[in-house]
């Protein structure tokens, strides 16, 4: 299926008022949730990833000093700890929450099982859903929320059950 396959198809189900769909063709599997006005869209088949190159650091005014850098994304927990890290499967913005003033998908502490949203990403306009792959309770939160994030960024480390 091809975006412009899937820009009709959401086109219609909003026409339609059609809150919820879902297609299997192949090995290709959509599920489109709608939820007021953001769209959910899950594909499962060929992975697509889309590369957004960094914006390159503007000259700074004279006389003017540098703004203060923003502060850095915490540190991962050592690895041998034993923790699994849940990684971001495309590049976007995290969200820790369904809508902004709704509380957290998960935080640290919860348990969580396996398929368990745990944030979504957004990436062209498409909310996804990042699931868990692994059951166990989430120790860290390694992204803020609203914050550019790249393919294969550690967002969650999860303490696997044991």
């Amino acid at each position: 299926m091809n975006q412009k396959e899937l820009k009709e198809l959401i086109e219609f189900l909003i026409e339609k008022d059609i809150a919820e769909f879902e297609l299997e063709r192949g090995d290709v599997k959509v599920r489109i949730k709608r939820a007021g006005e953001h769209t959910i869209v899950h594909s499962h088949g060929e992975p697509r990833y889309y590369a957004v190159p960094p914006a390159p650091p503007a000259a700074p005014e004279l006389g003017v000093a540098p703004a203060a850098a923003a502060p850095a994304p915490p540190a991962p927990p050592a690895a041998d700890e034993g923790l699994h890290m849940v990684k971001s499967p495309i590049v976007g913005t995290f969200y820790e929450a369904p809508s902004p003033g709704a509380p957290p998908f998960v935080k640290a502490g919860d348990m969580v099982e396996v398929g368990q949203v745990l944030c979504i990403v957004e990436a062209m306009k498409l909310l996804n859903e990042i699931e868990s792959d692994i059951a166990g309770e989430i120790v860290k939160k390694l992204a803020v929320n609203g914050q550019p994030i790249e393919y294969g960024q550690e967002l969650f480390a999860v303490r696997p059950k044991k």
